[in-house]
C-alpha cells in the first residue's frame, strides 16, 4: 500500500473516533475509573489528533542526498522496520495506543500489539474500527492477555522487529533480555520514573 492511501486509512479511522467520541470516553471511564470530562476532552481527543498527525505525514517520511567527493550520487531511504510488537499500560489506555499505532502505521509498519490486561476495552473498540475504515486484514493485530503469556511472546518473538513497551522499569529489562535473546530485535522502552511536588514550609 503507497503512503498516500496509509493516510487516507489513517484519516478514515480518526473519523470514526471522532463518531465513537462518546463511546470511547465511556469505555475508558469504565475501564481505568477516569472521570469521564477528562476522557472525553482530553484522552479522546488528543488521541484522534495524533492519529490525525500521523495520516497527514505518511507520505512525507522524506530521505536525503548528502553531497560527497567523487562520481556518486548518496541518499538516504526511510523503510519501515517490519512487524512492530506494542505493548502499552493501563493509566492511559486510548491515548498510548495513539501514540504507538500512529507513528508504525504511518510509515507502513504491522503491529502485533498488547493492551494492559486490565484496560483493555478501548483498544478492543479502536481495533473494531480499524477494521470498519478498511485496513488490510493482519496490518493491525490486537492481543489481549497477561504479561508473561501475551506480553512475553511478543517480546521474545523471532518474527517481531521491534518491541515498544510502556510500563514498569523491571518488565522493561525482561522485555529488553527477551529481544536481545530472541532476535536482537529493536527495542524503545518508556519506563515508570516519579514526578515529585515538593511542597515547602512557607507555601500559601
Amino acid at each position: 500500500m503507497d503512503a498516500s492511501q496509509r493516510g487516507i486509512l489513517m484519516n478514515k479511522l480518526a473519523d470514526l473516533m471522532e463518531r465513537d467520541h462518546v463511546i470511547l470516553a465511556s469505555l475508558e471511564a469504565l475501564d481505568n475509573g477516569k472521570p469521564y470530562g477528562v476522557a472525553y476532552a482530553a484522552d479522546v481527543s488528543l488521541a484522534i489528533a495524533c492519529i490525525r498527525y500521523y495520516a497527514g505525514f505518511a507520505d512525507k517520511n522524506h530521505g536525503k542526498t548528502i553531497p560527497i567527493g567523487g562520481n556518486y550520487f548518496t541518499y538516504t531511504r526511510h523503510e519501515p522496520v517490519g512487524i512492530c510488537g506494542q505493548i502499552i499500560p493501563w493509566n492511559f489506555p486510548l491515548l498510548m495506543q495513539a501514540w504507538k499505532l500512529g507513528p508504525a502505521l504511518s510509515m507502513g509498519n504491522v503491529v502485533v500489539m498488547k493492551p494492559a490486561e486490565q484496560t483493555p476495552l478501548s483498544a478492543l473498540h479502536v481495533a473494531s474500527l480499524i477494521k470498519e475504515a478498511g485496513f488490510p486484514p493482519g496490518v493491525v493485530n490486537l492481543i489481549p492477555g497477561y504479561g508473561p503469556t501475551a506480553g512475553a511472546a511478543i517480546s521474545g518473538h523471532m518474527g517481531i522487529d521491534k518491541v515498544a513497551f510502556t510500563g514498569s522499569t523491571e518488565i522493561g529489562k525482561l522485555v529488553m533480555t527477551a529481544a536481545a535473546q530472541s532476535n536482537v530485535k529493536k527495542v524503545t522502552l518508556e519506563l515508570g520514573g516519579k514526578s515529585p511536588n515538593i511542597i515547602f514550609a512557607d507555601a500559601d
